[in-house]
């Protein structure tokens, strides 16, 4: 498959294929699927695009996974130049595999690049790589329910110098992981810690990127969650407003058909979320993403306003929350049928189960 690079104006790029010899047996990649996990196990291939500031993108290719060749002296091992994003693959009943509004993750992307200075893949590149990876992957693709094959196209700056400023040669690639599904038994409400010692982001930050440094930050946040028998953290900014969850956005319905998303400079855009406010939407709830402080959370709790609060994002899709705590309280949160609801109309477009009304589907192969 040949694209256009308009960004650069370069010659077409063609995406040469290496196959790998030593690709898993049928029987292995059989043994993978019975139970994939997630991120665990990664398919026979990967994606590997170069940028230079001279010759834009370039040599496109699908070559065997593998490790990546890198100089000490990379700039992303020394500040941490790197974006990332995630995507799945679904197996639909007639054998077809689709992905989920690729268009909004490309855009993600490149939004991440701008902010970490890096260059932007434009998004036919970007869906692209997606494509030719799937197609040479295609088995990997599990077809029991609520799996998926994992897509993570990452991008880094790989120029080896140690000056403070954005390199001029940078690496894109797509590595993929089968997924098994994110809760076995049935979804289960989870319990959050409320961290008041550690910011996510702050102002003026790369809150809104998608970059490894933002999840590194949270790793000790997260460990103090579950020190406390809870199974993530929820972060405030400085106002006290509510940002995020370590990897998921927060959703409140609230009794009089509101259904309001923290925003802020520094929350992720979240595709899943704004998927199922879409879905919320087109069944008559009003959809509003404004701030909202943890003092609005508890009191709207505790009045009954707020009837029902959830946690959303690629990996689990929804999960209700069934508990806040913090250090000197534990309020158990409103469970209602909302939730639970969307994440099966949106499951169910995912996986060609029902009518995908807005056109999100994207068929891979």
């Amino acid at each position: 498959m040949t694209t256009i690079d308009a960004e650069t104006t370069a010659a077409p790029l063609e995406f040469a294929v290496t196959k790998n010899l030593n690709a898993a047996t049928p029987a292995r990649v059989a043994e993978v699927l019975e139970n994939p996990g997630f991120g665990v196990v990664f398919t026979d291939h990967m994606v590997d695009i170069c940028w230079s500031a001279k010759g834009g993108w370039h040599r496109p290719r699908v070559q065997p996974y593998g490790p990546i060749p890198l100089d000490p002296a990379a700039s992303v091992l020394h500040y941490a130049q790197e974006i990332f994003e995630g995507i799945k693959a679904y197996r639909h009943a007639d054998g077809t595999v689709h992905t989920f509004r690729p268009d909004r993750n490309a855009a993600r992307m490149q939004a991440s690049a701008r902010r970490l200075a890096l260059p932007e893949l434009p998004t036919e590149y970007f869906i692209e790589s997606l494509r030719q990876l799937v197609s040479i992957d295609e088995r990997w693709v599990p077809s029991g329910a609520d799996q998926s094959l994992y897509l993570r196209p990452f991008m880094f700056a790989k120029e080896a110098f140690l000056g403070v400023r954005a390199a001029q040669k940078v690496a894109y690639y797509v590595i993929a992981s089968p997924a098994g599904a994110y809760f076995t038994g049935g979804v289960k409400p989870v319990r959050i810690w409320l961290s008041e010692d550690y910011a996510r982001a702050g102002r003026g930050g790369t809150g809104k990127a998608k970059t490894g440094g933002n999840y590194a930050s949270s790793l000790l946040p997260q460990a103090e969650a579950y020190a406390k028998g809870c199974d993530q953290v929820v972060f405030l900014n400085e106002n006290r407003d509510v940002e995020e969850l370590g990897g998921m956005n927060v959703v409140f319905v609230f009794k009089d058909g509101r259904v309001v998303t923290p925003e802020s400079d520094s929350i992720l855009e979240g595709i899943t979320r704004d998927s199922l406010l879409q879905l919320a939407q087109d069944r008559g709830y009003t959809v509003e993403k404004r701030p909202i402080s943890i003092d609005e959370w508890r009191e709207g709790v505790a009045s009954g306003d707020i009837v029902e609060v959830f946690a959303c994002g690629t990996a689990a899709v929804v999960t209700p929350i069934g508990a806040l705590v913090g250090t000197d309280f534990e309020e158990p949160q409103p469970l209602g049928e909302l939730a639970l609801s969307l994440r099966e109309e949106l499951t169910d477009i995912q996986y060609g189960r029902r009518e995908d009304k807005h056109g999100w589907l994207v068929r891979l192969v």
